[in-house]
């Protein structure tokens, strides 16, 4: 067995992967910045949020929505606020998580925020880690 087949077999995906981040410095308080906890997303979450994204058009034509993935990752990636919390979509009068979201987050914050939980779910950019590799 080969080392590295080794290291994998003893270290298998952890699923339960948080972090506090800060996406805007809209959100502060009188003590400082507001944190946001994000985690990172399983491979059947992932593969889920996908397929939802797709459309299939005429002759089978098939488009990305982008902006749609993004709210999507974004609102199951994120531990607290939690952007499909019932009482709270109600009270802000949206119908859904992805309303409620876009009701209380700029188009901006919403992609910083689906980009670190892309990050943590390690969709890492290949050049940082070459960079990385090199240091």
């Amino acid at each position: 067995m080969s080392v590295l087949q080794a290291f994998i077999n003893e270290n298998p995906v952890d699923q339960g992967i948080t972090k506090e981040i800060v996406i805007s410095e809209r959100f502060q308080d009188k003590k400082g910045l507001l944190k946001f906890t994000i985690r990172s997303l399983t491979e059947n979450e992932m593969e889920s949020i996908n397929k939802a994204c797709m459309r299939y058009g005429k002759k089978g034509k098939v488009e990305f929505e982008t902006n749609r993935y993004n709210c999507m990752v974004a609102i199951k990636g994120t531990v607290d606020p939690k952007f499909d919390d019932s009482e709270s979509i109600e009270k802000l009068g949206c119908a859904t998580p992805s309303d409620y979201i876009k009701k209380v987050l700029l188009p901006g914050e919403i992609i910083r925020l689906a980009d670190e939980i892309q990050n943590l779910s390690g969709f890492k950019d290949l050049e940082e880690l070459r960079e990385e590799a090199k240091n």
